[in-house]
């Protein structure tokens, strides 16, 4: 049986940006206890980040305060990606799939990658490579150094509910 590390949450452009969902969330959170909130990671798209910059910043924060880890989603797709590492508090950078896709065809999204890999080290921030879907994507994801990544190739996607039913749970961390 495995053990659940990290559940990630992908959070709607419209939640992050809604004070009440604010509220509710850090209510659930804090009910939730430290041994609930060390293990989930909220995921927030660039684009919903953006939308809502002061409102997402200020959630992250109190998100963080909790133990919840942060990830910027859809990294590099946004034309000023390297902008909002210096308003959010991010734990994670999850790189965008449209350069990982290609990596190993396209000397242009290697470099990219390489450079957006620099930069989540300089900050101290984990990275994740999005849609990895063929071995030798993969083996070149390693070789840049990501720290994590995920695609079809890796696991599809399935229900939570079959999912939660092959884990256990630590009661205590």
């Amino acid at each position: 049986l495995a053990i659940l590390g990290t559940l990630c949450i992908n959070l709607s452009g419209q939640s992050v940006g809604d004070r009440a969902f604010h509220r509710h969330a850090m209510d659930v959170l804090s009910g939730a206890g430290p041994s609930v909130c060390q293990r989930i990671c909220l995921e927030i798209t660039e684009t919903a980040a953006v939308t809502n910059m002061a409102d997402a910043a200020v959630f992250t924060e109190m998100a963080r305060t909790l133990g919840v880890q942060i990830a910027l989603d859809d990294f590099g797709a946004g034309a000023s990606s390297f902008g909002y590492l210096k308003s959010l508090n991010v734990d994670v950078l999850k790189i965008d799939g449209s350069f990982i896709r290609d990596l190993v065809d396209d000397p242009l999204d290697d470099a990219a990658v390489r450079c957006f890999v620099d930069v989540a080290r300089v900050v101290g921030v984990k990275t994740v490579a999005e849609f990895v879907d063929r071995g030798e994507v993969l083996s070149r994801v390693r070789e840049i150094g990501i720290d994590y990544a995920q695609g079809y190739l890796l696991h599809k996607p399935e229900p939570l509910e079959k999912l939660l039913g092959t884990l256990t749970f630590p009661l205590h961390s």
